[in-house]
């Protein structure tokens, strides 16, 4: 019988980081007292003025099907958060609405990708880049952006990785797994090699705006390249700010071309995003929105929190993320040693599998995001939780030796 197997999934790999948040719970689920910091999921609640719109919704039958690029009220909402938060100007018919950020990434390359384009992936990345890139029969281009220039991208690298096959760079900022952000004057340089090269389109994958720590703004690339609005592909989504990540609602916005295309892939599989979650996020982005700094306050907090956490953790170095809600330690100083029962400590793998097995302190490896040896740590948990965990960490640092 034949394998109804695709090759193209000989391409892709399982989700690390589902594989180790499965891993947790089933060790949380036979009574041991796991600290999850693994998950990139808010911790705190939808607003009740959302969840009151979405059980209006299901009240008044809003349970129909929605049009294929999402509701006109939603994409109108999101073109006036578009235009009041970023400064950038879209019609609703250049915006699409997804089943999540994820799904508008995965529409765009599918839409847009033929068998060997190329996509310039600065690393550390979300870990779901790659995969979707060969899922669509692209290839990954993965620029190594290290912990010495704060993991971001430099004009020389994306110069140097641009070839005649490139399509798309992609652009996440803050950044999962690492919080860095492109400042405007990054972003400058960024846009000088791109403007030289206009078959290149860029996608600014901004999930996290709304978590700028330190007094600093978000900018978008085309806030200072406007020029560049015509191979720009903005994504966003509800998941973050308003804590909505089981809701599934997601948006892009681009030349109106490329969003057609990208509603022709999605009207051939989840037709559209869900219509109660259309209502929902249509509330909370013509809703108040004052609790949005007040959480990024609280992010922040934790940040320095656990930057001062494990500050004593021998083995590890961290910088200072500038946003999200991420501390991406470098554990260089581990490798090597073994740890009380003899295990060698080989790799970040092993690593965070230790933290896990023997410390119930659960975190990424930075295999998962394309640079090791670091883990990612997510602070989107109690303070007491993080101030656990760093104790945790700096002990089993602690407990390692050559």
């Amino acid at each position: 019988m034949m394998e109804l197997v695709a090759h193209r999934l000989e391409l892709v790999n399982p989700s690390m980081i589902m594989g180790l948040v499965k891993k947790a719970r089933q060790l949380a689920s036979s009574g041991r007292p796991i600290i999850d910091l693994g998950i990139g999921e808010p911790d705190f609640e939808t607003p009740a003025y959302i969840k009151d719109a979405a059980i209006e919704a299901i009240r008044n039958n809003i349970t129909k099907y929605t049009v294929v690029a999402g509701e006109p009220s939603l994409r109108e909402a999101i073109a006036a958060k578009l235009k009041d938060e970023n400064n950038l100007d879209y019609s609703v018919n250049e915006i699409s609405v997804s089943s999540g950020a994820k799904q508008a990434i995965f529409n765009a390359m599918m839409a847009s990708l033929s068998p060997g384009d190329e996509v310039i992936i600065p690393a550390p990345y979300w870990s779901s880049y790659p995969d979707i890139v060969a899922i669509c029969q692209g290839v990954s281009v993965v620029v190594e952006c290290s912990q010495a220039q704060n993991f971001l991208i430099s004009a020389e690298q994306l110069e140097k990785a641009i070839g005649n096959k490139t399509k798309w760079l992609l652009l996440n900022s803050p950044s999962n797994p690492t919080g860095g952000v492109y400042q405007p004057c990054h972003l400058q340089e960024l846009a000088q090699v791109l403007e030289k090269n206009p078959k290149v389109h860029i996608l600014s994958d901004d999930i996290y705006e709304h978590l700028m720590f330190d007094g600093n703004e978000f900018t978008s690339i085309l806030n200072v390249a406007p020029q560049l609005r015509d191979r720009t592909l903005v994504v966003n989504g509800a998941s973050k700010a308003f804590a909505m990540t089981g809701w599934r609602l997601g948006y892009c916005a681009g030349p109106q071309r490329l969003i057609d295309n990208i509603n022709a892939v999605q009207s051939h599989s989840t037709t559209h995003a869900s219509s109660v979650s259309q209502a929902a996020a249509t509330a909370a982005l013509t809703g108040p929105k004052d609790f949005i700094p007040l959480r990024s306050k609280r992010f922040q907090q934790r940040r320095d929190a656990v930057i001062a956490g494990l500050a004593a953790a021998k083995g590890l170095t961290a910088i200072v993320p500038e946003g999200a809600f991420y501390v991406y330690p470098n554990c260089a100083g581990v490798i090597g040693k073994k740890t009380p029962d003899g295990r060698i400590i080989a790799n970040d793998v092993d690593f965070c599998t230790w933290l896990l097995e023997c410390h119930n302190i659960s975190t990424v490896p930075g295999a998962a995001f394309g640079l090791s040896p670091h883990l990612r740590i997510s602070t989107a948990a109690s303070e007491k939780n993080l101030e656990s965990a760093c104790s945790q960490i700096v002990m089993a640092c602690s407990e390692l030796r050559l």
